[in-house]
């Protein structure tokens, strides 16, 4: 993989450059991100916050996730496409939505984590780690 990859988002009005591989990929099957990816789960790449840079003006949004935690996200205002989330108390990593990228060859989940919520349709392939919650 060559880095940096762009991303953006579905208008362009935010775009971005990834300047370094993610921590982790994760495929998060929890309610919460099965509504936001309108899917079966939402893909979740962990890096660290000065790996990406960011153009363009993003809003923010924020709820208390079920360990008390603040997860707030940032989104672009025209097309309301999610760009990462965050835990402000933990302001040296993001959670950034790769699916987004131009080159998504690097979404590919070595974990899947909450999957006591997972849809019972979708099967987890056999050589990656399972966490029932947050690992």
């Amino acid at each position: 993989m060559k880095f940096p990859i762009a991303g953006s988002c579905q208008c362009g009005g935010v775009r971005y450059q990834l300047l370094s591989a993610p921590l982790m990929v994760l495929a998060c099957h929890c309610k919460e991100c099965q509504k936001l990816s309108t899917s079966a789960f939402s893909i979740t790449a962990v890096v660290e916050a000065d790996a990406v840079e960011f153009q363009g003006e993003m809003k923010q949004w924020s709820r208390t996730a079920e360990s008390g935690n603040v997860s707030a996200a940032k989104f672009c205002p025209t097309c309301g496409n999610r760009m990462y989330h965050f835990n402000p108390d933990d302001p040296g990593k993001i959670k950034l939505k790769p699916a987004n990228l131009s080159d998504t060859s690097i979404i590919e989940p070595t974990a899947h984590i909450w999957v006591s919520e997972k849809q019972d349709w979708y099967s987890i392939p056999d050589d990656v780690d399972v966490y029932d919650r947050q690992p």
